[in-house]
């Protein structure tokens, strides 16, 4: 039996609570970031197969900006965060104050893709460190990477391993917003977290899936 055939709505409501304590963490690091208040929900967490995963974001082929990372430790793995161009240069104009910026138009400025970096470190690095405090287990990630590029060609090195066991991620829905706007006009993305096939077993038994 694959793992995710053992997932229940417990253990997804439990990796939603680590994702919206992540989340606390970083909507501080981000108000900070930007001076001013931002609020950081995590909605919905999933379990979705690759097809699935593929349509959340516009199918294989639509370009997105991706931040990855490889997670080590006790548990190994890979790490995305993926936002719609025009939903990351909104943030990212508002970050560097600069309404030009455009993540499409090449060569993107130096400035804009540190900052979109420096969202990336913040993200995954609070989300990890709940997922560690809750397992017990010393999850930690590399420096993240970013790309502008197909989702089909930036998520591919992590469905490699994970292939080999099942055909399900898991799947964090977050939602950026700040007191400027409403709900409808927050910053929302998706994280995809894919566990390396030894590691998948570690984090799911300590969340207490046999």
């Amino acid at each position: 039996m694959n793992f995710h055939q053992k997932i229940t709505a417990l253990h997804l409501d439990v990796l939603k609570e680590i994702g919206n304590i992540g989340a606390a963490h970083a909507a501080t690091a981000l108000s900070d970031l930007l001076n001013k208040k931002i609020d950081m929900r995590v909605p919905k967490v999933e379990m979705v197969s690759f097809n699935d995963m593929m349509e959340l974001v516009g199918g294989s082929e639509n370009v997105v900006v991706g931040i990855f990372l490889r997670i080590e430790g006790d548990a190994e793995g890979s790490m995305f965060f993926v936002l719609p161009i025009e939903q990351a240069n909104r943030f990212i104009r508002r970050l560097i104050h600069d309404e030009t910026f455009d993540f499409a138009n090449f060569p993107v400025s130096e400035l804009g893709l540190s900052a979109m970096q420096e969202m990336g470190n913040i993200l995954s690095g609070s989300y990890l460190s709940a997922l560690s405090d809750f397992t017990g287990l010393k999850i930690y990630p590399t420096v993240p990477g970013l790309s502008v590029d197909m989702f089909g060609a930036i998520i591919s090195i992590g469905l490699i391993e994970l292939s080999h066991i099942s055909d399900h991620v898991i799947v964090i829905n977050t939602s950026i917003l700040d007191d400027e706007f409403e709900d409808k006009e927050s910053v929302r993305g998706h994280f995809f977290l894919l566990p390396d096939p030894d590691s998948f077993e570690a984090i799911f038994k300590a969340l207490g899936v046999a």
